[in-house]
């Protein structure tokens, strides 16, 4: 008889079990997943990697341990969410298409802030993502990475509102969108002059034909959307007016001067782009610009930001860049 009830209990409590288990884990993740925001200096996100499947609802519970973050999923229309020190943030997700997801803290909280990243994995057989193309400069086969820094120097920054005086004048080869992407300011001036049609004008008056068309490339919007970006993602670094003064410009040579060896030292001291000198910005093209953008630069303090902007952000960003070169409207 006592054998037959300690039988007994032992399935009842394996059943039991068994039942509770699943509860248990609904129930934690009905009440969401606590994740803690460091300074990336003290670990960034924990937990910084997460999982869900397609079309459950992710539940987390924020909180920061030292100072004010944000969080935002990259490429996403989601708000941001500010997270305070000691303050239980909620949010609640739900992904319906599979693939890996970054989200990042969109408050400068350090000088490393671009660091703090994590990935949030999205399992299942919902949607299917569509396969990506390759970035552009990735097509084109360019090396972002190697010198392209030109001599060239303006006495005056090129006017587009100068250059539509001349505008007509422009074969229509250069004015094609897929020019203004694959070349550079330089080649096009370059291209003008050789032509013997602008024999009258002036070095300063063919300048003012490829901000024209430069300008042409972009629209009123993107150069608002990029100007946003701008100040929110890079301004800290290259400087609120693109001479590449931000207030952390100087912590990358800080950084390398930690570093051993010349090779590495030289990699991680390179300083933020200085968007108002002509020779760096003018001899770049659109291609290469956004493949910085996206890729970031390798062995510097400049952040990939491909798992952040999408596409068309990326583009904007890029033709705001122009605006510390070439006079707009």
């Amino acid at each position: 008889m006592g054998k037959e009830w300690l039988a007994r209990t032992c399935v009842i409590f394996g059943l039991v079990l068994a039942i509770s288990i699943p509860v248990v884990g609904w129930w934690s993740q009905s009440q969401g997943i606590v994740v803690h925001a460091h300074m990336a200096e003290d670990g960034g996100w924990t937990p910084g990697n997460l999982v869900i499947g397609v079309g459950e609802p992710l539940h987390l519970r924020l909180t920061s341990d030292d100072v004010t973050h944000g969080f935002a999923i990259g490429q996403s229309d989601q708000p941001a969410v500010d997270i305070k020190p000691g303050v239980m943030t909620e949010v609640t997700m739900v992904f319906d298409k599979p693939g890996k997801y970054t989200f990042y803290c969109t408050r400068w909280c350090s000088v490393n802030h671009w660091r703090m990243r994590g990935t949030i994995e999205v399992t299942g057989t919902g949607d299917e993502v569509q396969a990506t193309k390759p970035p552009l400069y990735v097509t084109l086969g360019l090396n972002i990475d190697a010198d392209h820094h030109s001599s060239i120097t303006l006495d005056n920054l090129p006017s587009a509102l100068r250059g539509a005086l001349f505008s007509q004048r422009i074969p229509e080869e250069y004015k094609d969108h897929q020019y203004y992407l694959t070349h550079t300011p330089i080649d096009l001036w370059l291209a003008l002059k050789s032509s013997t049609a602008f024999n009258d004008l002036t070095d300063q008056d063919v300048w003012d034909m490829v901000a024209w068309v430069w300008q042409s490339n972009t629209t009123p919007i993107e150069i608002k959307t990029g100007k946003e970006l701008y100040g929110k993602n890079c301004a800290v670094c290259h400087g609120e007016t693109g001479a590449g003064n931000g207030v952390f410009a100087n912590q990358p040579a800080e950084n390398g001067a930690a570093i051993s060896t010349d090779q590495a030292k030289e990699m991680q001291t390179q300083p933020p782009a200085n968007f108002t000198d002509p020779g760096q910005l003018l001899s770049a093209s659109p291609a290469h610009l956004q493949g910085k953008i996206i890729r970031g630069g390798m062995g510097t303090g400049m952040p990939y930001w491909g798992p952040i902007f999408t596409e068309d952000q990326t583009w904007a960003l890029v033709a705001y860049l122009w605006t510390f070169q070439f006079q707009w409207r």
